[in-house]
């Protein structure tokens, strides 16, 4: 059985024009889960992980709005929120689509800490977009009265961003290895992990960061010594020159190909870059290892190669 990692984007937790409630983020869930368990039943052993940008980032809100009623808590904290209830509705929507097709298999979130450099150069450059999107004149308001950096997002509007460090040591690795060897389907890094420091005795403290997710998956790929790392988003294939005329999509890329597209430009920070990023990474790690990037919907037949775009 192959084992394999897959990160999912935010589109498989949350469909744009619908309303951000639990409600109807449980029914995305659900759909989602569909298409992971056709993934199951075809025989791989998956691990999943997950993004948490916009879930956070109203977390954040949350706790900022009410903070004359109870105190607002850290940005570390508000991740582990976030962890919590993704975890919990893929737990649900999972469970039911693999009891569905009589798959004896039981899943399991655990809430999961990313050890961080607190030396890592990205802390003074804050790259990570969270929350929801906002035209430029009101982007520009709350930054001038929350101090937030914000920064356009890839065409699509302007969002809060924060720093965004490598991942460096997942600290629940050993409960996430148990769980597999266990038969679970686990469910870790949400969000790309609960970024944390270690002091100089090791203890753990939580630091206002947002791991990226791909990247933390990629980390997780290794350390499980997974076969193949699945990065899925709201297109079926990478392209260069996106939104251009000469805009190609690619079946397959080498990992000279994925550096030269990299050094070239076509990748934008804080959406495709770092998917890319991450599949080179894994890629390298080990001698006949692949990853793919494609659309939730196509995942099965990216995994048979005749979709998605393959890194190897």
């Amino acid at each position: 059985m192959n084992r394999i990692v897959i990160a999912l984007g935010g589109n498989a937790l949350q469909e744009a024009g619908k309303p951000a409630t639990a409600e109807s983020q449980h029914e995305v869930v659900e759909a989602t889960s569909e298409y992971i368990a056709d993934i199951i039943e075809n025989q791989y052993e998956v691990v999943l992980a997950h993004g948490n940008g916009p879930q956070v980032g109203r977390i954040v809100l949350q706790n900022e709005y009410a903070n004359a009623i109870t105190p607002a808590m850290p940005f570390d904290v508000c991740g582990a929120m976030s962890q919590g209830y993704i975890g919990y509705h893929i737990q649900q929507g999972l469970q039911k689509a693999l009891r569905a097709r009589n798959i004896d298999r039981r899943v399991v979130t655990v809430v999961t800490q990313v050890v961080v450099d607190k030396d890592d150069p990205k802390f003074l450059n804050p790259s990570k977009p969270i929350g929801p999107f906002y035209d430029e004149a009101e982007a520009k308001r709350i930054a001038s009265e929350k101090g937030y950096v914000m920064k356009e997002d890839s065409g699509r509007g302007w969002r809060r961003v924060v720093a965004s460090p490598m991942p460096v040591e997942i600290v629940e690795l050993d409960a996430v290895k148990c769980l597999i060897d266990g038969g679970f389907v686990a469910v870790t890094v949400g969000g790309g992990g609960i970024p944390v420091i270690k002091d100089e005795n090791g203890n753990l403290m939580g630091t206002a960061a947002v791991i990226d997710k791909d990247l933390a998956s990629e980390r997780l790929a290794e350390d499980i010594d997974a076969d193949a790392l699945v990065i899925l988003t709201a297109v079926e294939k990478v392209c260069i020159n996106f939104g251009k005329p000469e805009q190609q999509s690619l079946s397959k890329m080498t990992v000279d190909e994925a550096r030269r597209y990299i050094a070239e430009g076509h990748f934008a920070p804080g959406s495709m870059l770092p998917k890319v990023e991450a599949a080179v990474k894994f890629v390298e790690s080990k001698p006949g290892r692949k990853a793919i990037i494609t659309s939730l919907d196509k995942a099965v037949e990216a995994l048979q190669g005749i979709a998605g775009t393959t890194i190897a």
